[in-house]
């Protein structure tokens, strides 16, 4: 397993663990590959992943480990502990993704690595670690940005000429921007303060869905999505936020308040105390995740008309695209399908796989 040894405040590998790392692989020096291949390494949140893809697309070999499992039992993502799970799983994970692959390390081109934004103590992990790796191959390090990687997954599984619209939601992020070209991004609008998956999360612990029969093994937005089935999205009227707000930004902490407020009296009509399961629980999953919905496609909805207006994209078949983990969310992917058939656009979204992190939309 990996050691870390603590120097001047940054967790690094040692150099006898790095050199037994590149050891370990058995491959025949000297094989001769025709494309450039990159292992990409991702610990921006609370997924150790990495990847092996070449200059054609081509995904030679991927490994990730999760902690949610983890993270459930917590009640949320605790950056030591996040941190900690990193450094025990990312050279097994690294050396998964190479094995699989068939790539000795030495016949890398280079290596790419998130280097922001994300936690700072998960992020240093995979940096110290790259960076050990760099300096005993003689390999390029690639500096990724987090959120331009996953804007620009979606060209890995289809063909998606720029310029495009993309929009990002996760549990740490939400914007909107115009992708121009590779690294050329004009931002259209973010979130003011919490981004969706984060408030969806919340609104979950809140209503203590681990503890539902059916959402115990599930992530807050996912026992969201799957309780919601059972809901009625219009039990309860919540106006979606910023309706009048003439821009692209997006808030959700208004929404989480208000969501709040209604679970207290809920809970107090039926007489239970926090930590019990409502009865209308479906009904409060199905609102704040139909009022979540309308609030992006509003938004988006205005990034859309602004392009346009300036000629920024195509009048006819310009390319949204959605990705991050709440775009996974299939209610609020299905939204968007509606707003971009109204407004003679297409809707791309990559894989779920691919939504979520991962290190193959590093490499």
């Amino acid at each position: 397993m990996l050691t870390l040894n603590k120097t001047a405040g940054v967790f690094k590998p040692s150099k006898r663990k790095v050199y037994e790392f590149l050891r370990s692989f058995n491959f025949h020096p000297g094989t001769l590959f025709l494309h450039k291949i990159v292992l990409g390494i991702e610990t921006s949140c609370d997924d150790t992943a990495a990847a092996v893809v070449d200059e054609t697309g081509n995904v030679l070999g991927e490994a990730i480990h999760s902690q949610t499992e983890v993270h459930l039992k917590t009640g949320g993502i605790i950056p030591p502990v996040a941190q900690q799970l990193h450094r025990e799983n990312i050279q097994r994970i690294v050396q998964e993704a190479l094995s699989a692959s068939s790539i000795s390390p030495s016949d890398l081109s280079a290596i790419a690595t998130t280097i922001k934004p994300g936690l700072a103590l998960s992020l240093g992990v995979g940096l110290s670690f790259s960076l050990q790796l760099v300096g005993q191959l003689k390999k390029p390090f690639i500096p990724i940005h987090h959120m331009e990687a996953h804007a620009l997954t979606i060209r890995l599984t289809n063909k998606v000429e720029f310029p495009f619209l993309v929009l990002l939601i996760s549990g740490g992020h939400c914007l909107l921007a115009l992708v121009q070209g590779v690294s050329d991004f004009l931002l259209l609008g973010k979130s003011l303060d919490i981004a969706p998956g984060d408030m969806l999360d919340k609104v979950a612990r809140r209503l203590s869905l681990i503890k539902h029969p059916e959402c115990s093994t599930m992530s807050g937005g996912k026992a969201i999505e799957h309780l919601a089935k059972q809901g009625n999205r219009f039990h309860f009227d919540i106006t979606p936020p910023l309706q009048r707000a003439k821009n692209c930004d997006f808030s959700f902490t208004g929404l989480q308040h208000l969501i709040n407020k209604i679970i207290i009296q809920k809970e107090k009509e039926e007489g239970i105390e926090q930590g019990q399961i409502l009865s209308s629980a479906a009904d409060i999953a199905a609102t704040v995740q139909h009022t979540t919905a309308c609030h992006i496609v509003k938004r988006t909805h205005r990034a859309i008309l602004f392009c346009k207006q300036r000629d920024l994209l195509p009048q006819n078949n310009a390319v949204l695209v959605a990705s991050g983990g709440v775009a996974s969310n299939f209610y609020i992917r299905r939204a968007l399908e509606i707003l971009t058939n109204a407004t003679q656009c297409t809707l791309m979204c990559p894989p779920p796989r691919l939504c979520t992190d991962n290190g193959i939309m590093i490499a």
